[in-house]
């Protein structure tokens, strides 16, 4: 394993002191797992949706683009370049094909009818982020993958090539394409697909750089001071990608909330905030829509610009603000 100052020998560390969940929290899940909470799927299918095919058959060279395919997978055009996030095509966030949270909707995309992808960003390996199914169809196209410390191992150890795949530390930068360059940052979070391997892998977001425009990715994160670091060292970015949705009081140490991605968007010294991790799986206890409910309260409280596409959209991204309300439909 690479040397870091934030891996002890044995696991990796957050940033900040971190309790994925407190003294008793499972006791009192397991409690809360009996009780009714309404309204946490859809109260009926939304969808279908779809990509415009031929708006994505092109990558402007200097405009910034965000096509949201569900929860944390994004297609990101960046100053002519591609990148997508956690892909994931998995009907379920789980090791099991009939157990575990299945997606509200489809990827609006299909695998077989991909666009053009210049590369990969994978920030962890739980199972709503890293789709084994996915990667092996990216990579068999010759996709590179940029990742952190140790999940390089796990693609290896499925068959992807290693010339494919780029492992960071935090704070790492690669320059890509000539005129870009991708900055690995700290998450407060961990990581780990099964019973006996949490913290063997690192977490992390990315930062984007283009000639034009600066994208901030935060895939999973609990909030901490360390995004007022990140948009002093790497920012001001025209849009901030931050999770809504998953919360629960027992593990807000792992998962930020609306409030709390409202704050780390103004930290990051981010133009615009556009939500993530929300609105397709049931992972938590709260309503489906009540992320982007609560959101949309907080960012006009903190004067922050939101921009909220329905899936599928591939969104310009310019200083508007923009709000389909595609959720309401489906309330």
């Amino acid at each position: 394993m690479q040397v870091t100052d934030h891996f002890n020998g044995k696991i990796f560390l957050n940033p900040v002191p971190t309790e994925v969940m407190g003294k008793g929290a499972i006791w009192r899940l397991l409690g809360k797992a009996f009780q009714k909470h309404p309204h946490r799927e859809p109260a009926k299918s939304p969808g279908p949706f779809s990509v415009d095919h031929d708006a994505l058959r092109t990558i402007p060279d200097s405009a910034l683009r965000v096509t949201w395919l569900g929860h944390s997978s994004l297609l990101i055009d960046v100053d002519g370049k591609r990148f997508l996030t956690d892909p994931l095509w998995y009907q379920r966030a789980s090791p099991f094909r009939y157990l575990g949270p299945r997606r509200f909707f489809p990827n609006p995309l299909s695998l077989e009818a991909l666009p053009h992808i210049d590369a990969v960003l994978l920030s962890h390996d739980h199972y709503d982020h890293l789709d084994r199914k996915s990667i092996l169809h990216l990579t068999q196209k010759n996709i590179p993958v940029i990742t952190m410390l140790g999940v390089g191992k796990r693609l290896l150890q499925w068959g992807i090539s290693p010339g494919l795949v780029t492992e960071l530390d935090w704070w790492d930068a690669v320059p890509f394409g000539g005129e870009h360059t991708i900055t690995a940052a700290p998450a407060r979070h961990f990581s780990g697909r099964g019973l006996t391997d949490r913290f063997s892998t690192l977490w992390g977001s990315f930062a984007i750089k283009g000639p034009l425009h600066r994208v901030f990715y935060g895939a999973d994160s609990g909030y901490f001071n360390g995004f007022v670091t990140i948009g002093e060292n790497l920012g001001p970015f025209d849009l901030a990608l931050l999770e809504i949705g998953a919360y629960n009081e027992e593990w807000e140490a792992i998962h930020m909330g609306p409030e709390n991605a409202v704050q780390a968007a103004l930290d990051l010294k981010a133009a615009q905030l556009m939500p993530i991790h929300w609105g397709t799986f049931n992972l938590a206890m709260h309503p489906w829509t009540e992320p982007v409910e609560r959101l949309l309260d907080a960012a006009a409280k903190k004067d922050v610009s939101l921009v909220l596409p329905a899936p599928g959209d591939t969104t310009p991204i310019t200083g508007n603000s923009h709000n389909s309300g595609w959720w309401k439909k489906y309330h």
